[in-house]
C-alpha cells in the first residue's frame, strides 16, 4: 500500500516514500512503475535505491481512474509528449526537492513503460539523470531529442522482442549527443529483468522472454547506484 500522498494538479497521487536511515540531505529518485502499475515489485525498486543513499519516490500513475482508463490516457500522453502524466511526475520531483533531506537533484528510474517515459523526462524535465530500463523503441527524432538530454544510464536484455538493437541505438545516439552515458545490453536477459514479480501469470511469460534475471538484475542495479551517485551526488 502506499504510504503517503503527493498533491498534483490533478488530484492527490498515491506513493511510496522510502528514505535512506541517515537523515542527511542526498539525491532523490522518481521512480515509475511498468504497464503493472503500483505493485510490491514497484515498492522494491524504492527500497533498494534507498539502501544505497537515494530519497525514492514510487508514484502511482493509475491513480486517476484505474488501470484501463489510465493506460489508454498514459499512452496518449507518451506520444504527445505532454499532458497530465507529464504533470504528475513534476509533481513528484517538486515534492522531492522540497523535502529537507533532499540534496537539491533529482533523477528518474523507469521499468518498462516507466522506462520509456524516463526516457523521455530526460531532457527538459529538470531531471539531473535518467535511468531508461528496457523503455521500448527510440523515439525517431532520437537525435535531435537527446541534445539537451541529462546523463544516462540504459539496461536492456538481449533476447527482447521489443528492443532489439535498443541498446546500441541509444548508445551511438547519447555518444554523438555528448550526454553523459552508460548503455549495457545483457545476453542471457529478456524484457522486463529487473521486475522479480511473483504473480503466476508473470511467471507464465517466461516462455516469451519476460521475467526476472537476477544475474542482470544485480549488476543493473549496481550500475544505477554508481552512476546516480556520480551524477546526483549523495
Amino acid at each position: 500500500m502506499p504510504n503517503i500522498v503527493v498533491p498534483t494538479p490533478n488530484g492527490q497521487m498515491p506513493a511510496w516514500l522510502a528514505a535512506p536511515s541517515d537523515p542527511v540531505p542526498v539525491p532523490g529518485v522518481v521512480v515509475l512503475h511498468d504497464v503493472g502499475g503500483m505493485s510490491q515489485d514497484h515498492r522494491s525498486q524504492a527500497d533498494w535505491l534507498a539502501e544505497a543513499g537515494f530519497l525514492s519516490l514510487a508514484i502511482d500513475l493509475y491513480y486517476r481512474g484505474g488501470f484501463p482508463l489510465c493506460l489508454r490516457a498514459i499512452i496518449r500522453d507518451f506520444t504527445a509528449r505532454s499532458g497530465p502524466t507529464f504533470g504528475d511526475v513534476e509533481a513528484a520531483r517538486t515534492w522531492l526537492l522540497a523535502q529537507p533531506n533532499c540534496n537539491g537533484k533529482v533523477g528518474v528510474v523507469g521499468f518498462c513503460m516507466g522506462g520509456g517515459f524516463a526516457l523521455l523526462l530526460a531532457s527538459g524535465h529538470g531531471f539531473s539523470a535518467a535511468s531508461v530500463n528496457y523503455g521500448g523503441k527510440l523515439p525517431p527524432d532520437v537525435e535531435t531529442f537527446l541534445r539537451v538530454a541529462c546523463p544516462v544510464v540504459g539496461s536492456y536484455g538481449a533476447k527482447s522482442h521489443w528492443e532489439q538493437g535498443v541498446a546500441y541505438q541509444l548508445e551511438q545516439a547519447l555518444q554523438r549527443a555528448l550526454v553523459p552515458r552508460d548503455v549495457k545490453e545483457y545476453p542471457d536477459a529478456g524484457h522486463s529483468f529487473m521486475n522479480n514479480k511473483q504473480s503466476f501469470w508473470f511467471k507464465m511469460l517466461r516462455f516469451r522472454n519476460i521475467g526476472f534475471n537476477e544475474p542482470a538484475a544485480m549488476d543493473a542495479r549496481r550500475r544505477i547506484i554508481a552512476f546516480f551517485h556520480t551524477h546526483l551526488g549523495g
